[in-house]
């Protein structure tokens, strides 16, 4: 046997050693060490930025301002949350890991604005509030007015579920009107052909 042969089945063996659970659970420490770095990578400049392009959209105007933000923060309320409700839906079907997988990566990137907005507002750091002070002069009102478009989404998307519940329900309680009328129609036909006729009864 060979040194590097030697070398390989001794990674192997100690990879082998380690249960199933250590590895995930090295596997997850590494995942949230890499998660916090980036978060403090991109909460250092990502305020800022979306601070920039609010600005750049408004230009100083309160009216334009108030119409981006009622506009970002319906969409990107409504959109996030319409995506999650699919995700949730299509639950136990076939391929559905695909497709919730899919819907919920794009309700997260649909939110991105409102949470980026939010990093501004609630945001503690030099970046958050650098990018407050650009918005309070390139975006006037476009902070308050994607705070009212993202209540209007979310009473949006709650009427859409309570209609949805509504017509699903109403579609099961019909379903279940005919079910009971086919077995009534064949519970009398059986009775008929059952019954004597008049020559048997003669």
């Amino acid at each position: 046997m060979s040194e590097q042969d030697a070398t390989t089945g001794a990674a192997q063996a100690a990879k082998e050693g380690l249960p199933g659970w250590a590895r995930k659970v090295i596997a997850g420490l590494i995942l949230a060490v890499v998660l916090v770095i980036t978060y403090f990578i991109l909460a250092a400049f990502l305020p800022r930025w979306w601070a920039q392009q609010a600005g750049a959209l408004s230009s100083g105007s309160f009216t334009r301002g108030i119409a981006w933000g009622l506009m970002y923060g319906v969409l990107c309320t409504v959109v996030p949350l319409m995506l999650f409700f699919l995700a949730w839906r299509v639950r136990g079907r076939k391929h559905s890991r695909v497709v919730q997988v899919v819907a919920v990566t794009l309700g997260i990137v649909a939110a991105l604005p409102n949470l980026l907005t939010l990093t501004v507002v609630f945001g503690g750091n030099t970046a958050a509030h650098a990018g407050e002070r650009i918005l309070d002069v390139d975006a006037p009102g476009f902070r308050g007015a994607s705070l009212v478009g993202a209540i209007i989404g979310a009473l949006a998307f709650a009427v859409f579920v309570a209609r949805s519940v509504s017509y699903r329900r109403r579609g099961a309680e019909l379903a279940r009107m005919r079910e009971e009328e086919r077995l009534r129609r064949e519970a009398v036909a059986a009775d008929a052909e059952a019954a004597p006729g008049p020559d048997e009864q003669g």
